[in-house]
């Protein structure tokens, strides 16, 4: 019996990987310059063995300069999203829990529209988004340090609420003061969520953090499974969880705050895909943080190439992920029948 639940989960996290490797398909194909799969087939095999490509060269500029990086980045995006949702929700042992529960999303948010509103360079706005998301964690973190005397989880969430809707005020007072015609439409644009421009620097500035983020927590996964048990189950077996809190604290909002200083704000990622995946593989870490990787890569994934390919405009991709992602929710929810741990 116990080999049979094996291969099936061993099965589920190869549909998630197979779910990916057909996205990438699909992103690199669609598009405005359409490319079929002998040409993608011909590309692949030439750079896995060392040839030039005898395709026409600027299909190759547009798998290699074009989509190749935005695929990239999306996949890191999505990855790490998804996967600091999961870490999130079972450290505060809520299903409504998503990665920008600790202000990170606000801050960067402040971050990215103060670099805008000063035309800054495009290094430096999500150098800021990155500070931003990081100052607004260490602002909730030294709260919780100063009211020890209650519920540090509880402190931890309203912190959060209270600290996100603090940058939040200062997002809104910068855009009643930005230019209307120049820097308000870009500010509204980054908020709602793009991987428009991306490219290989991009992919330099998230990929170590994601990789920083979520070895530590894939480590400490049998940790992270006694967490769920409640704090005193959890130090009755050993577990020391004001650090194993902290780390997974730091690593989620590591993740967080670089991806979204790339990308925007990017909703419902971080909250669906640890549904669906523990839906899919149950709620053991081990399982569940590389499937969230996965399916919010693949998820993530789908969306941009719907959001660049659906018209002449490109469509937001916080606009595409609320209404995908709304229904979606609701049908896991429906389905899943253990509840969420």
């Amino acid at each position: 019996m116990r080999k049979g639940r094996d291969f099936l989960l061993d099965w589920r996290l190869g549909a998630a990987l197979a779910a990916l490797g057909a996205g990438v398909l699909l992103a690199l194909s669609l598009g405005s310059y359409p490319l079929g799969p002998d040409e993608l087939f011909a590309w692949a095999t030439a750079r896995l063995s060392g040839q030039t490509p005898m395709i026409d060269q600027a299909a190759v500029a547009v798998i290699e300069r074009v989509r190749g990086p935005r695929v990239l980045v999306a996949i890191v995006v999505g990855a790490a999203l998804a996967t600091a949702g999961a870490a999130y929700q079972g450290l505060f042992r809520n299903p409504l829990v998503s990665p920008d529960i600790l202000g990170v999303s606000s801050g960067a948010a402040l971050g990215a529209v103060l670099g805008i509103f000063l035309s800054l360079p495009i290094i430096a706005i999500q150098g800021m988004a990155f500070v931003g998301g990081l100052a607004a964690v260490s602002a909730v973190m030294l709260t919780a340090a100063m009211l020890r005397q209650h519920d540090r989880i509880l402190v931890l969430v309203l912190g959060g609420i209270v600290i996100g809707t603090l940058f939040g005020s200062g997002v809104a007072l910068l855009k009643v003061l930005a230019d209307p015609y120049n820097q308000l439409p870009a500010i509204t644009f980054w908020l709602l969520g793009s991987l428009a421009g991306v490219g290989l620097d991009e992919l330099w500035s998230v990929a170590p953090a994601f990789l920083l983020g979520a070895l530590p927590l894939l480590l400490l996964h049998w940790r992270l499974n006694v967490m769920t048990l409640g704090e005193e189950e959890a130090r009755a077996l050993g577990v020391e969880t004001g650090r194993l809190r902290g780390l997974t604290v730091v690593c989620a909002t590591l993740m967080t705050a670089a991806v979204v200083s790339v990308s925007g704000i990017v909703g419902w990622v971080g909250l669906l895909i640890p549904h669906l995946a523990r839906f899919l593989v149950g709620p053991s870490f081990g399982r569940l943080l590389p499937t969230s990787a996965l399916l919010g890569a693949a998820f993530l994934l789908l969306v941009d190439t719907a959001a660049r390919s659906l018209g002449r405009l490109e469509i937001p991709l916080g606009v595409l992920t609320a209404i995908i992602g709304t229904p979606v929710f609701i049908w896991v929810l429906a389905r899943s029948r253990r509840g969420w741990q």
